[in-house]
């Protein structure tokens, strides 16, 4: 037998256990994981000895910001995936706020053919939902392959081009105000129709605006305190809240992004114990940081929704370890510095963290937070089975793809953010010790990145979910 790429004397993981084994790839498929070495010959071979290797890891949320019109000058598609490759990821799934908005199954096959010509990694896109403005074109794009639908839950839409408002005021001219909870039903219905599920940012903009009106008013500093104030817990909660609602009573399979809220974590753990069909993910910023890191980093910590207290952050960690949250992202989202240096009030929402997600929760276990298992959990496994993918992604099983991740556990570095690989270098974890580094990432067999380099061009492929 000849064999393109054996990867030798790796300690295997997978959620239930680890053990010793080799794996045989043919023709970009895993074709044998044998405890024993086969006979024949290989293109390549790596040895894994005193490593760990996990199936490909996966970033659920991602904002490249690329698109046919989009301004790259923040980061581009080809700058993000190499990214991704170099921080152990295999596969991505991008946002569909971009220049123009996926918002029908047109620009979502459009946008692929444009991606795939950049993408290091295989990637998915997601679909954008904007309530009566598009619900006759979600099946179209469920049809043309959108992974799943999100939805920005308390953002106006410019009616005109379909974007985002970030900073809405009634005064505004063509623009569609929030929407209401029985559009979102309606939205939610028909998305349940489709059989995908829908993504929200949880954030309520009525209340947001109610304090913000009220610390303004009141003449409050623009201390991080008096900001998170204006924007806390319960914001992210009441919209939970209402989503779970709503999502029982439509049928509907709801995801909630990036829990910063640690009160969250016990309202979507009742939803769950229900037996709803409710999932929810969250990120390293809000694992690692809290209010106490904004005086070291200061407008780098902001992201919506923020991040929050010593105790919400706790609460999130608890919500992993119960399994309540199944898996972590990066939710990148990359600025220039300049933007992010003009002070906390005026600094966009956001950072550069698709290459930092899978080493902070590496070093995770390196801390005795997580073990290598969950680790396979969270990055692998679990959103592979969330999104439909599984066991072709985030499994090692004979006849899936291979894409594998290998992890030098006892590795030690420092994250320099001139290392990064996208075009913005914003992180609040510049100058952060680790140990376990991601030291050889894989796709379809082929190497893509090695000790924290990309290796070849593009060569990631669209997934048609």
């Amino acid at each position: 037998m000849y064999w393109d790429h054996v990867i030798t004397n790796g300690t295997l993981v997978n959620t239930q256990e680890c053990y010793k084994a080799h794996i045989y790839i043919k023709n970009g498929k895993i074709a044998a994981v044998s405890h024993n070495l086969l006979e024949g010959e290989a293109a390549q071979i790596t040895d894994a000895q005193n490593k760990y290797i996990l199936s490909g890891l996966i970033d659920t949320h991602v904002h490249s910001r690329d698109g046919l019109q989009a301004a790259r000058y923040k980061e581009d598609f080809f700058h993000s995936t190499m990214a991704a490759a170099c921080g152990g990821l295999t596969t991505i799934f991008e946002m569909p706020n971009t220049s123009p908005a996926i918002y029908n199954g047109n620009i979502l096959t459009k946008s692929a053919q444009y991606l795939e010509q950049k993408a290091h990694v295989d990637f998915a896109l997601w679909g954008l939902a904007l309530g009566n403005i598009n619900i006759h074109e979600l099946a179209g794009m469920a049809a043309s392959g959108a992974i799943a639908f999100k939805f920005f839950w308390g953002y106006a839409i410019d009616s005109t081009t379909y974007q985002l408002i970030y900073n809405y005021d009634e005064k505004m001219m063509n623009v569609v105000p929030p929407l209401l909870d029985g559009e979102i039903y309606d939205m939610f219905k028909t998305i349940a129709q489709t059989g995908k599920q829908v993504a929200i940012h949880a954030e309520n903009f009525y209340l947001i605006k109610a304090l913000s009106d009220a610390a303004e008013k009141a003449g409050l500093d623009e201390s991080y305190a008096s900001f998170l104030k204006c924007r806390p817990a319960e914001a992210e909660c009441t919209t939970i809240r209402s989503a779970i609602a709503l999502a029982k009573l439509s049928g509907v399979k709801l995801h909630v992004l990036h829990l910063g809220a640690g009160d969250g974590v016990n309202i979507i753990a009742a939803a769950q114990n229900e037996g709803l069909p409710i999932s929810v993910e969250s990120c390293p910023h809000y694992l690692y940081l809290c209010e106490e890191d904004y005086e070291r980093v200061g407008p780098l910590i902001k992201v919506y929704p923020l991040v929050k207290t010593r105790r919400d952050r706790e609460e999130l960690w608890r919500g992993l370890h119960e399994g309540v949250i199944s898996l972590v992202c990066s939710d990148h989202a990359p600025h220039t510095e300049e933007e992010k240096a003009v002070g906390l009030k005026n600094s966009p929402a956001g950072m550069a963290s698709v290459e930092t997600l899978a080493p902070l929760m590496i070093n995770a276990v390196s801390e005795g937070r997580l073990s290598i298992n969950q680790l396979a959990a969270i990055l692998s496994e679990n959103p592979a089975k969330l999104y439909g993918l599984y066991p072709q992604k985030g499994s090692l099983l004979p006849g899936t793809d291979a894409d594998i991740t290998i992890i030098d556990p006892m590795a030690e570095y420092t994250i320099h953010k001139e290392d990064l690989h996208s075009i913005s270098k914003v992180t609040p974890f510049d100058g952060w010790p680790m140990k376990g580094r991601v030291s050889q990432t894989i796709l379809r067999g082929a190497t893509i990145a090695k000790d924290g380099q990309i290796i070849g061009g593009p060569s990631g492929k669209f997934i048609k979910a």
